[in-house]
């Protein structure tokens, strides 16, 4: 069997893979080719020479850097297969967030499976996670790669969100989430939970729910939560109401102008009482883009791999849980990628 690191391996710009000449996610500078697992942006930039990813991400990309974010787009759809001098590549779906991918690598008889960013649990917001069960090397992120990390079902998270509601309603719960991913999943969740009025969001949420929505994910009645400064009327119409931003949003100016808010914020953070404590935050929604460590165990277990490479996360604790499982397994110490709202 030919040597893994001859068909990837970890350099300062990222995954690379030599005989293909190609990148997965590079995170300095450009580079002539590139393969992007999705959207969000520690894992998707601007600037490089070709980008081939799923037709979703290709989309999120050019709404969020514009239409010449790369030269040549190259759209690979979930279960096709694409050559590039020699080297196959499939993309199947990672269920992080709309359009994620996991990237297939096959050459000369080595497979070779890249997770990108991933979780296990449904997600009515994209496609669902699919197991590769023939691969020699899978590389696994380990965002919450420590056993204290379990998280809770999604829908009792949203309940408590609602039940909140139902108990103050004179107050604006604003809801901190990534804007990219977790604000639909919210949205979405929300609408599954029964909450069939209009959420408010902000600006910067407002433009990924529109490609949402274009890319066939509905996610009901939406308005904006901008209103004229100093105006005591309009900032009473928020009472009772959801509002859904960044988190940033909810610590400036723009934040405080709601009539008496309840600070929540969905992240798999949130489980980490210190976090919330130290953010403000009144209603910690414990909910993750990223898969807990039970759904990292499970997956490698479901995978069953000749060896286990880890990257960006708490890589140590996996590494040794592999190895007491009699598994081969190394960290890559790949660097550049950030929590991305989690």
């Amino acid at each position: 069997m030919i040597r893994p690191d001859l068909l990837l391996h970890p350099t300062p710009k990222g995954l690379y893979c030599p005989p293909g000449d190609f990148y997965i996610d590079p995170v300095r500078g450009s580079v002539d080719r590139a393969v992007v697992t999705h959207g969000h942006a520690d894992h998707a930039r601007a600037g490089h020479g070709a980008v081939l990813a799923t037709p979703d991400t290709l989309a999120i990309m050019a709404a969020r850097y514009g239409e010449g974010f790369t030269a040549t787009r190259q759209p690979l759809p979930f279960g096709q297969t694409i050559e590039i001098n020699g080297v196959r590549i499939t993309l199947v779906p990672a269920g992080h967030i709309l359009g994620s991918a996991q990237v297939i690598v096959d050459w000369k008889g080595l497979r070779i499976v890249n997770t990108g960013d991933y979780k296990r649990r449904s997600d009515p917001t994209c496609q669902p996670f699919e197991v590769v069960s023939d691969a020699h090397v899978f590389i696994s992120e380990a965002t919450f790669g420590l056993p204290v990390f379990r998280h809770p079902d999604d829908r009792a998270e949203i309940a408590k969100l609602l039940d909140s509601v139902r108990l103050f309603p004179e107050r604006t719960h604003l809801v901190g989430a990534y804007s990219l991913g977790k604000a639909q999943r919210v949205i979405k969740l929300l609408r599954e939970a029964g909450w069939d009025r209009p959420i408010y969001t902000h600006g910067a949420v407002e433009k990924l729910n529109a490609i949402y929505q274009d890319l066939g994910v509905d996610l009901g009645p939406l308005e904006s939560a901008t209103m004229p400064e100093g105006k005591r009327g309009p900032q009473e119409m928020f009472r009772g109401q959801i509002v859904i931003g960044p988190p940033s949003a909810f610590v400036d100016k723009w934040g405080q102008r709601f009539p008496d808010p309840v600070l929540a914020f969905a992240s798999g953070w949130m489980s980490v009482r210190q976090r919330a404590k130290q953010g403000g935050v009144e209603l910690p929604l414990i909910l993750s883009d990223h898969a807990d460590w039970d759904e990292l165990t499970q997956t490698v277990r479901d995978v069953n791999p000749e060896e286990l490479w880890i990257t960006y996360g708490r890589e140590d604790a996996l590494v040794r849980w592999a190895e007491l499982e009699g598994r081969k397994a190394r960290p890559l110490r790949l660097v550049g990628y950030e929590e991305d709202g989690a």
